[in-house]
């Protein structure tokens, strides 16, 4: 591995710092085609340390996994009228297949509502098959015209779960509970706090009624929508003809929710963490929790590196021992800090000698000479306090940047500035918003408060305080 290029500083070239980095730290690269990601084996091993936390916490509520084509005819998606004009912009259509034109176009899965509910009408009879809790672990194809590895790519990973109720009331619940779930990944593995809410109606998921988000703020005060889950009314139910017989004996429409997560938001985890040196990995998130480096390498040290790694990974740490030839001891830190691993262990003669190891933390190069005895526990104390602490540098950045204005002359002004989240009276007005974000390029991210004010921008009565930010 070489680096051709130094990492710019994340303060001065956000973009150039984070794009590079993705490249270098061998997260991802460029795929063929234009505007797609290969995400290479350590940025894919993140990927699966979150899936599998969410995938229990998904089981344990009753939610199955499935799998449903990639390939939707045509005439489901204008099924449902609002949800084919959302995404008619960014389709991907196949036209030829086997060398011959298709007598129906096949859409390529931008998301699978209408190929799922045209199943579940066949399968939901009567209110005993109810509830139907379904996720998917797949990809999906947006025809985006401006790419940005993980953030906003034409093919992205993510999971996505459907469900369909008999009552409105069971729906909601679900709606709620899949954001809680995604608040607590958020929260106890990604280190990142943001806020919960719903959006306007005009950010609102093409087909659904209402739908909530949670908004994390990067650095440069920028949002990143990182996971939401929608309210679907009886919308796709109506126009899928999904139905059951209820205990009553009469025919009622389902009431449905579907809610994802996706590689996006390991794009928000690494520009909400890294630093000039490159990652900062959460420990829960992190596919190498340890690194073992020795300071010079022979079969002693060798041996003794072996042993350590073999405790190490007995006690359920994720450790590796990088015995690579032709790099030396400068370069192997700088390529380890670079991908963010959490702690790494020095060896040589004189620790070897010691019966110890020179511990050093990505997170803030404090250093400490540990005994052997003592080093499971001590690192497992380690990684926790990691953890913690970027938690708590991540809310401290989010509480220092949002701020609650009054006047429309101050929301700009901060737009200008430092920009992060704004709180302010909102009329409900989509005119109003539409020339907040022509003015200021601000968006509504979700609700906060109800109460009573004055619109930031009309001045008219407002009932409602919103978050608004820039966004990714």
């Amino acid at each position: 591995m070489a680096y051709d290029k130094q990492l710019p500083k994340k303060s001065d070239d956000m973009s150039g710092w984070y794009n590079m980095l993705v490249l270098q730290a061998e997260l991802a690269d460029y795929g063929s085609a234009k505007g797609t990601m290969i995400m290479r084996p350590y940025g894919y091993a993140i990927w699966e340390l979150l899936q599998k936390e969410l995938d229990q916490a998904f089981k344990a509520k009753g939610v199955s996994n499935a799998y449903f084509p990639m390939f939707i005819p045509e005439s489901l998606i204008k099924r449902e009228v609002s949800h084919l004009e959302g995404f008619a912009p960014e389709l991907a259509v196949v036209t030829i297949g086997g060398g011959e034109e298709l007598q129906e176009k096949l859409i390529v899965r931008p998301t699978s509502e209408t190929i799922m509910y045209e199943a579940y009408s066949k399968w939901i009879k009567s209110w005993r098959d109810l509830p139907v809790m379904i996720n998917q672990w797949n990809s999906a194809v947006r025809w985006e015209k401006r790419t940005y590895l993980f953030l906003r790519t034409t093919e992205f990973l993510w999971q996505e779960g459907h469900t369909a109720h008999a009552t409105h009331e069971e729906a909601l619940d679900i709606q709620k509970w899949a954001m809680n779930s995604y608040k607590n990944l958020f929260l106890d593995y990604f280190a990142l706090p943001g806020y919960i809410g719903s959006k306007s109606k005009t950010e609102t998921f093409a087909g659904a009624d209402g739908t909530m988000t949670y908004e994390t703020l990067m650095p440069g005060g920028k949002a990143l929508q990182s996971a939401t889950s929608h309210d679907l009314g009886q919308n796709f139910a109506k126009a899928f003809d999904v139905k059951f017989q209820s205990k009553e004996g009469d025919s009622r429409f389902v009431w449905q929710t579907s809610w994802g997560l996706s590689t996006r938001s390991l794009g928000g985890l690494i520009m909400a963490h890294g630093d000039d040196k490159g990652l900062r990995l959460p420990p829960k998130l992190a596919p190498v929790q340890v690194i073992v480096i020795p300071v010079k390498s022979d079969d002693v040290v060798t041996e003794y590196g072996d042993k350590i790694v073999y405790s190490l990974k007995k006690a359920n740490i994720r450790a590796d021992f990088d015995t690579r030839d032709g790099e030396s001891l400068g370069f192997k830190i700088n390529k380890w800090e670079m991908k963010g691993v959490p702690i790494r262990l020095e060896i040589g003669q004189k620790e070897i000698d010691l019966r110890s190891v020179k511990l050093v933390r990505r997170d803030n190069n404090n250093s400490q000479i540990v005994n052997l005895e003592k080093l499971s526990a001590e690192i497992q104390n380690q990684l926790e306090d990691i953890q913690a602490g970027l938690l708590i540098r991540a809310r401290k950045y989010l509480e220092e940047n949002t701020h609650e204005v009054s006047s429309y002359t101050q929301f700009k002004e901060a737009m200008l500035k430092n920009r992060g989240f704004l709180i302010a009276y909102w009329c409900g007005s989509a005119e109003c918003e539409s020339d907040i974000k022509e003015q200021t390029k601000a968006t509504t991210r979700c609700q906060k408060d109800k109460g009573d004010g004055l619109c930031i921008y009309c001045g008219k009565p407002a009932a409602e305080q919103w978050y608004f930010a820039q966004a990714y």
